[in-house]
């Protein structure tokens, strides 16, 4: 049970399924075509439409008719996809994969099922019932068991009121905060820009001043039985976020394995590159990624240590102008790909190896400055989430307004 106790005076305890309008699955027949939005289709900034369906058409998963007013939630353990149906998203189909809540005029405000429903603590206590082994969500018998704490309805619209001028006021502040981000990054690239604005672009092509350049093995070299827990990481593209390699150790091979695929081992040095979809994404290999393992998804060049200095060719490869020559040469049609000859031929100018080392203390003298401006605007960030919590708690203990 998630019985709440203490509760101000004058306010109720409701039952998620008992006590509140909770809408069951079911669409009457209808003429013509509806939109159908799943739970897939509530992004952080958007809400896109998965198809529009005839009655005998639609998916059985578009089993939920939403009307203006209602408030939906996913069922899905750790997640927080909590809408309000308004003018745009009236009459059309939601899947089964939602719980659905419909206001009472006069008596229950959807605003104030809303900002609970995104509240942290109803969604630890959502997450705590969900069950399932494949997909772990909340079921109707486990919904049964949430308790909301209900206020007047005049109540309700005071603290909706406070509720949206604080988070209002909160969400300028990180709006200014993510544009800060923004701007960092466009001045990375400046910094980038301005470290390889004078090079020629013609002087070498970068199989010329490379030991090696090796695309990641076959998908046949590799297979289901090979993957283990706890082993030697495979770096793919997923696993290069912002320069950093970040490896996920349940994706892993054991040390017999790699050692019989020698050619795509790493080493100190490499700058290893995603093969598919964004272009230009790469980062350095550092002494604590030596014998990790190129991905099937990724490449790496391994510099000649007497021509070209590794951070010099990491950054390098960073820059705009790289992604921009590697976007004009990929192949494929649904998704970007590198292959051998593209990465052979990308031109680049190389001054002397001392003078690369001038260029690279003053990036990295720089790039370190960003780097510190940017984790103070994270911690700001998440500083923000938790006073937005802050807020939807306060709210819901009767002690905002």
């Amino acid at each position: 049970m998630t019985e709440i106790k203490d509760i101000p005076k004058g306010w109720t305890i409701a039952s998620l399924v008992n006590d509140l309008p909770y809408i069951k699955t079911g669409v009457p027949e209808y003429k013509g075509k509806k939109k159908y939005f799943s739970t897939g289709s509530i992004k952080s900034d958007s809400i896109i439409e998965e198809g529009e369906y005839s009655f005998s058409e639609k998916p059985s998963r578009a089993n939920r008719l939403a009307i203006k007013g209602d408030v939906l939630q996913a069922r899905m353990k750790a997640t927080d996809k909590a809408i309000l149906i308004d003018a745009k998203l009236d009459g059309q189909l939601f899947s089964t994969g939602f719980f659905q809540i419909r206001p009472i005029e006069g008596k229950l405000s959807s605003n104030y099922i809303l900002h609970y429903l995104t509240s942290i603590k109803f969604t630890q206590i959502k997450d705590e019932l969900c069950s399932g082994s494949t997909q772990s969500a909340l079921n109707d018998e486990g919904a049964k068991k949430i308790f909301i704490p209900i206020p007047p309805f005049e109540e309700q619209q005071a603290i909706v009121a406070k509720i949206e001028e604080l988070l209002s006021e909160l969400d300028n502040g990180i709006t200014q905060l993510q544009k800060a981000q923004l701007q960092l990054k466009v001045y990375r690239q400046s910094l980038l820009k301005w470290a390889f604005v004078n090079t020629k672009f013609n002087d070498f092509v970068m199989k010329e001043v490379t030991e090696k350049i090796q695309i990641g093995p076959f998908g046949t070299q590799l297979h289901k039985e090979d993957y283990i827990t706890n082993g030697i990481p495979l770096i793919n593209p997923m696993h290069i976020q912002d320069g950093n390699i970040q490896p996920n150790f349940s994706y892993s091979i054991t040390k017999q394995k790699r050692d019989s695929l020698p050619n795509y081992i790493l080493q100190e040095g490499d700058v290893i590159m995603g093969r598919r979809g964004e272009m230009g994404r790469c980062g350095l290999v550092r002494k604590k990624e030596i014998g990790w393992f190129c991905g099937t998804g990724s490449l790496f060049f391994r510099p000649q240590s007497k021509r070209l200095n590794s951070l010099f060719l990491y950054y390098y490869l960073s820059s705009q102008t790289v992604k921009k020559y590697l976007d004009e040469n990929a192949g494929g049609t649904t998704m970007a790909n590198l292959n051998l000859k593209i990465v052979n031929d990308i031109p680049i100018s190389l001054p002397s190896l001392k003078e690369q080392q001038v260029i690279v203390d003053e990036l990295e003298s720089k790039l370190t400055v960003c780097d510190k401006i940017d984790e103070t605007i994270s911690q700001s960030l998440q500083q923000a989430e938790t006073l937005r919590q802050s807020i939807l708690k306060k709210a819901f203990e009767g002690k905002l307004v």
